[in-house]
């Protein structure tokens, strides 16, 4: 299925890269649902920008109930189910070195909060969509992960054993599903300049990654959207279960 005639649910899509995503959808054609949770300002000023082919929803994806009725919403809405789901949001971290827990502090608590943002939101997200998918023989699903796990510069303990989880969940649905005519893939980026969760990163640490990266620049939000479209795309139909790094080269597979 071409870009432009898929149906994309981009969760957490109001801000930092997941507006970047929402956006380089929109401008291929696609039919955008921004999900949001708290910004709700920042998710319609994206809707006007992008045109009548992009609507908002609020739904906390972390709620099964929640993300039910946000698939019905968008279905209602442009009259045809959900073909594509990346799976982006974040909930309520911020990379700071500084102020993130060591090991001596880390707790349950704060790896499950990750764990529920990341596998159990994308869990709900996943099956939500499914039924639809199996119908069209065709769905993708790419889910949105960190280079910290192969390369675990600065050890964000909760961050990063959930985007490790959510690894190991993207292979498997990707194995489970393939006779659909689902994919299922990660993007992985590395720390990216700028968005919300980044902003409290120093220019020093930027400094660091831009001159330890092959492309001597750090990452923008855009260049990994762009990413994340080659596995929506028709160019990707014979990929799945595959982690691709969108960091500049910092880590190689």
């Amino acid at each position: 299925m071409e870009l432009k005639d898929q149906i994309v649910l981009v969760s957490g899509a109001s801000r930092g890269l997941g507006r970047e995503i929402a956006r380089a959808f929109s401008r291929e054609g696609a039919r955008v649902i921004v999900n949001y949770f708290n910004s709700a300002e920042q998710a319609e000023s994206l809707v006007q920008e992008l045109g009548d082919k992009a609507v908002a929803f609020r739904a906390d994806v972390r709620d099964d109930g929640q993300v039910k009725n946000l698939f019905e919403q968008a279905k209602a809405h442009f009259g045809s189910p959900v073909t594509t789901i990346v799976n982006n949001a974040l909930v309520s971290f911020k990379f700071d070195p500084v102020k993130n827990k060591d090991a001596f502090a880390i707790r349950w608590e704060d790896y499950l909060q990750q764990l529920e943002g990341a596998v159990k939101a994308s869990l709900y997200t996943v099956q939500a969509g499914l039924d639809d998918m199996k119908e069209q023989k065709f769905g993708r699903i790419i889910n949105i992960g960190t280079n910290l796990v192969q390369h675990p510069v600065v050890p964000y303990h909760d961050y990063t054993t959930s985007k490790a989880a959510l690894l190991g969940f993207t292979r498997n649905m990707a194995a489970d599903l393939g006779k659909y005519g689902i994919t299922v893939n990660m993007v992985s980026g590395g720390l990216l300049k700028t968005t919300g969760a980044s902003a409290a990163t120093s220019d020093e640490v930027f400094e660091l990654i831009k001159a330890s990266t092959p492309l001597r620049r750090v990452t923008a939000p855009s260049e990994m959207a762009d990413a994340v479209l080659f596995f929506a795309s028709p160019w990707s139909r014979a990929v799945t279960g595959q982690n691709i790094m969108a960091d500049g080269g910092l880590v190689m597979n």
